[in-house]
């Protein structure tokens, strides 16, 4: 299997958790946009040596996914290239800062090193955060939320349509691709002289497919406005929701205000004291 096919059905079976655990949901999807918003915050806003504090953090991202039935395997498995270019931003932090800040046995960690860490973790917790969101919501609901919140329509719309096409995108390339490999035979990939015409003519292509999509939606009624109503389910809990979202957000300055894994850390090691 191609990389663009496997790329394709990634983003089918993503799309069809989504849509399968938003219709379970009875929570509204403005509240867990919010909760990741929240958590988003907060987790950035530690200081860039505090590991302990981050670490109490993943609380959340271990108890909803384990509620929710997620993947934590399958997740990090489609969020791994944006993690690698979290490690690689973080990977200078070691030249950069080379004061010690601490002490291991002969070990000397450098300032530098325990950003690097700090970085990683924080990448990991907002990018996993903003995955779990998504795949409890789903595109549609996402957008709902969105314009709940007074985010500008035509915003919205091009947040829906770009995700909605871009495998329209990826079959596109996956057919022009396919037409190159039949008229050039053994050769591996595309030549350096055809990127450009070859890249011109995905152009092209996209922006005749673009208007046709917008004249299919003209003829269906389109006024510039989406019924995400309609596409989602109505029968969230309204104080289910208001309970979830205060609750976690209580629970985000509860982790950011206080050292919770280090007090538990000397509670294990000390019971006596």
């Amino acid at each position: 299997m191609s990389k663009l096919q496997q790329a394709i059905d990634n983003l089918h079976e993503a799309d069809r958790e989504a849509a399968k655990r938003s219709g379970k949901s009875r929570i509204h999807p403005v509240s867990r946009l919010c909760v990741c918003m929240a958590y988003i915050g907060i987790v950035v806003s530690f200081h860039k040596y505090d590991v302990t504090g981050l670490l109490g953090m993943s609380l959340f991202i271990i108890i909803t996914g384990i509620l929710e039935d997620l993947s934590f395997i399958r997740g990090f498995q489609r969020i791994k290239y944006i993690l690698v270019f979290v490690v690689l931003l973080g990977a200078v932090n070691p030249f950069l800062d080379k004061g010690i800040v601490m002490q291991t046995g002969s070990i000397a960690v450098t300032g530098g090193m325990l950003s690097m860490i700090t970085l990683l973790i924080k990448g990991i917790l907002t990018v996993y955060c903003a995955y779990h969101m998504f795949m409890c919501t789903g595109i549609e609901q996402l957008c709902r939320a969105l314009r709940c919140l007074k985010v500008p329509k035509g915003g919205v719309t091009v947040v829906l349509l770009i995700y909605r096409y871009i495998i329209v995108l990826l079959k596109e390339i996956q057919r022009m691709s396919l037409a190159y490999r039949l008229r050039a035979p053994g050769q591996k990939g595309i030549h350096i002289k055809a990127w450009g015409s070859f890249a011109g003519l995905l152009l092209l292509r996209s922006m005749e497919r673009a208007q046709n999509v917008y004249d299919s939606m003209l003829l269906r009624g389109y006024d510039g406005e989406f019924r995400y109503e309609i596409l989602g389910q109505e029968k969230t809990g309204k104080g289910l929701s208001i309970a979830y979202t205060a609750g976690w957000i209580g629970i985000f300055i509860l982790l950011r205000c206080f050292p919770v894994v280090q007090m538990v850390g000397d509670m294990i090691i000390s019971p006596g004291r």
